[in-house]
């Protein structure tokens, strides 16, 4: 397994679930949205989010190089459980092809050392 460590800050953001849907939203090397009844979450370019926005910020990527099959089990697992016994925060994703984790990029360089000590090849 092997995860790429992708450039650029992200940021989390939360906005109510009728929110509507904005350019800057589609921002970045990676973005997310995420629609349920209690809200609309959003993943983009920190730097795209606009003021008054509930945001958490300061978030880096590492990408699972995929594609990955939908049978294959434990996935993640393998993945989060190296960087919860470092006590690393992580925010998860999932698309088609791949998964990728966010982890806050003051915790970064621990994060890809936990990762490495586990096994899992880490680039970037």
């Amino acid at each position: 397994m092997t995860l790429d460590v992708l450039p650029g800050r992200l940021a989390v953001c939360r906005l109510a679930p009728d929110a509507p849907l904005a350019l800057w939203m589609d921002e970045g090397v990676v973005s997310s949205l995420s629609r349920t009844a209690a809200e609309l979450s959003v993943v983009c370019a920190e730097a795209s989010v606009p003021e008054g926005v509930r945001v958490e910020a300061g978030w880096r990527a590492l990408a699972l190089r995929g594609p990955i099959d939908f049978a294959l089990t434990g996935v993640l697992v393998r993945i989060l459980q190296p960087l919860a016994e470092a006590d690393v925060g992580i925010f998860a994703l999932s698309t088609y092809d791949t998964d990728l984790v966010l982890v806050k990029e003051v915790q970064l360089a621990h994060a890809v050392a936990a990762l490495r000590n586990a096994g899992l090849d880490v680039v970037g």
